[in-house]
């Protein structure tokens, strides 16, 4: 396949109609060189092959019209997007064509209107344009380029680590029949499936089994009718097995998945088990804190006064010992105490209180030295009181600070508690919960399991009606021999399987000789690339795998770089690309294959400048066609090791935010 020239209308960021032709002398000028900065839209021109071929794109906007130009509509108004790709397959001049017609509501609002419009049309010997049928405008599509591969054929160098991450791993039949078909060997396959197409009821050793004369005798038919039963019933076992192929292919890619997800987050469970304890010491230490802050604060409250007025405490103390009156009072006596003695006349101790009596006398001198007439009682009693406060002051500063200190001692385990928690938490946010994923491993093993138990009953029921098929066609064979009719078509037939027989023997032997070749021109192409201790290879599904070349065996879960990931891509896809052009060029070829270009968009971006070098070099010599989006810096290094290889180049003007515009340059 050769690109001829693209027009694009209103896609993206470019306004209006424009177009560009593509470098096509694939023997000297095959490399087209088109220069923008970030943004100005080499991966929309990029995508505007994939949508124009497919119908699909990577945009995070679904809406392809041109902002510039929707942005002019009024409501009620509409307009087309339209992406025009003119190439070359096995020598046939190709248009395809791709339209979607985009409204502006009453609201304002920009929506597509009805479907993707697909044609696709060609040049006939007579120079003629004609177009393909729309029922068969994909399937067209598909025998040009199928859709398994274009990705890798039309790829964007900034998500390549996740392409070369998907040749590593397991990829399904489609995507190793669509390498087969690209190098060549779909014809082998078409005309095995020609002789003897599994579920084709048209194929040529199908055909004869309803062929059969039965007026010889009836029992051709009832024989014919049972076989033709059983070939139905193998049709559909077979059916049913590839695709329990495919569903095993995607359980074991997720059981791969898991248990690589389990062996990253193993440490969860005793992460969230430690963050659990660490919560519960949390508790503790908070009910202890609470203890110890309500112990220090009683103790505050019951002490705190007499210590903080010590000074004053202690001064009154010594003035109260000065004062001469201080022990001439009778503790505990009172003036109402007096004045009930007096009244009755007699003191307790049996003294008669006469007035002018002595006893009389001295009970009256005595009221000036009592409450409320004195205060030596009450100083009394203020100075036991204060000698007791002053025994509690003593204890209470050694009591306060060892309860302080406990304070603080908790403070600093419970902040230590609480870092470990968020140290915890933080980790766990970046894990998964190992009991969920295991219990979804153990789920897809039984899934797995349930695969393989109907794969082998199948087998078994499969084995069974091909035994019974082939007892039939024995003992049809033996009547149809007795007929000349129904004996030359069991001729025929013979002939066709002898014939299916040597083409499937020969398919096989050239699909293991090419890849086989595959896998060499892929390991040199990787290792003129890539120079790290690695090799490549390929298994019998076309899945790379990478070999350390200082250890025995090979490994298909190393660790690779961005250079190294782009580096796999390269070399897949360009020894791909040279395995199919050395088979066009084969004279008398038992296979014949279609070279493809190689359209990449910012596929230098992760290389040094010695990669660069080399990959400039390699890409024209092994590819018919390289076309190229890339930023002015790397483009300088493309432009200036290619320079004897380019034959067109383009640059993006960026008028603003939403209007680009391709200016062709010499």
């Amino acid at each position: 396949m050769l690109l001829k020239s693209l027009k694009i209308k209103d896609f993206r960021q470019f306004k209006g109609t424009q177009f560009i032709d593509f470098a096509t002398d694939t023997r000297q000028k095959n490399v087209t060189i088109i220069l923008g900065e970030n943004g100005s839209g080499k991966t929309s021109l990029a995508q505007a092959f994939t949508w124009c071929l497919y119908g699909k794109t990577d945009f995070e906007d679904p809406i392809l019209l041109c902002k510039a130009t929707s942005g002019s509509l009024l409501p009620g108004q509409a307009a087309t997007v339209r992406v025009e790709l003119s190439l070359i397959h096995n020598g046939i001049d190709y248009t395809v064509i791709s339209e979607l017609l985009y409204k502006k509501n009453g609201n304002g609002v920009i929506q597509p209107v009805g479907q993707r419009k697909f044609v696709i049309s060609f040049k006939g010997n007579d120079g003629q344009q004609e177009f393909i049928p729309d029922l068969q405008s994909e399937l067209r599509m598909k025998e040009i380029l199928p859709m398994e591969l274009s990705k890798y054929f039309f790829f964007d160098g900034e998500r390549i680590g996740n392409m070369s991450k998907e040749l590593r791993k397991g990829k399904s039949r489609e995507f190793a029949d669509a390498v087969r078909s690209l190098l060549g060997l779909s014809a082998l396959t078409t005309a095995m499936s020609h002789l003897k197409g599994h579920g084709a009821s048209k194929s040529v050793i199908r055909s004869y089994d309803e062929k059969y004369d039965a007026r010889a005798d009836s029992r051709v038919n009832d024989y014919s009718q049972q076989i033709i039963r059983y070939e139905k019933e193998i049709d559909k076992i077979d059916t049913r097995l590839l695709e329990i192929e495919k569903e095993e292919e995607l359980v074991d890619e997720k059981i791969k998945s898991l248990n690589e997800k389990i062996k990253e987050n193993e440490g969860s469970k005793y992460f969230a088990d430690q963050r659990t304890k660490l919560i519960d010491r949390r508790k503790i230490l908070t009910n202890r804190r609470d203890t110890q802050i309500g112990d220090l604060l009683k103790t505050f409250n019951k002490d705190a006064p007499a210590f903080f007025a010590q000074k004053m405490i202690f001064d009154s103390m010594n003035m109260l010992k000065e004062s001469h009156n201080l022990d001439k009072d009778i503790p505990d006596i009172h003036s109402r105490t007096i004045d009930h003695i007096i009244s009755n006349g007699r003191c307790i101790c049996g003294t008669e209180v006469i007035d002018g009596n002595e006893a009389y006398i001295a009970l009256n001198r005595l009221r000036d030295y009592v409450p409320p007439q004195s205060l030596g009682n009450a100083i009394q009693q203020f100075r036991v009181l204060c000698e007791t406060f002053s025994k509690r002051i003593d204890s209470f500063y050694d009591g306060f600070i060892d309860n302080y200190r406990e304070v603080t001692s908790f403070e600093g385990d419970f902040n230590d508690n609480e870092d470990e928690i968020s140290v915890l938490t933080k980790r766990l946010e970046g894990m998964q919960d190992v009991g969920i994923l295991q219990a979804d491993l153990s789920r897809f093993e039984k899934a797995s399991r349930d695969l393989q138990s109907e794969q082998n009953n199948l087998n078994v029921s499969k084995g069974s009606f091909q035994k019974d098929r082939d007892i039939k066609e024995s003992e049809r064979q033996e009547l149809t021999l007795k007929d000349n009719n129904n004996r030359r078509i069991e001729i025929y037939k013979a002939y066709a399987e002898y014939l299916n027989e040597i083409i499937t023997s020969e398919y096989n032997k050239e699909e293991a000789r090419v890849r086989e070749e595959l896998s060499k021109e892929v390991d040199s192409l990787f290792r003129s690339i890539y120079n790290g201790g690695l090799s490549l290879s390929l298994d019998d599904k076309y899945n790379v795998q990478v070999t350390v070349n200082d250890h025995d065996g090979y490994t298909d879960d190393i660790e690779t770089s961005t250079a190294q990931s782009i580096s796999i891509i390269f070399a897949f896809i360009t020894g791909v690309i040279k395995m199919a052009r050395i088979n066009k060029n084969q004279e008398n070829a038992m296979i014949v294959s279609e070279p493809y270009p190689l359209v990449m968009d910012a596929p230098l971006s992760a290389f040094d400048k010695t990669r660069i070098k080399t990959v400039c070099e390699i890409l024209p010599k092994v590819a018919e066609q390289v076309i190229i989006f890339i930023k002015d810096i790397d483009g300088e290094l493309a432009e200036m090791h290619m320079s004897e290889r380019i034959g067109k180049r383009a640059t993006f003007y960026k008028a603003n935010e939403f209007e680009t515009y391709i200016q062709e340059r010499s």
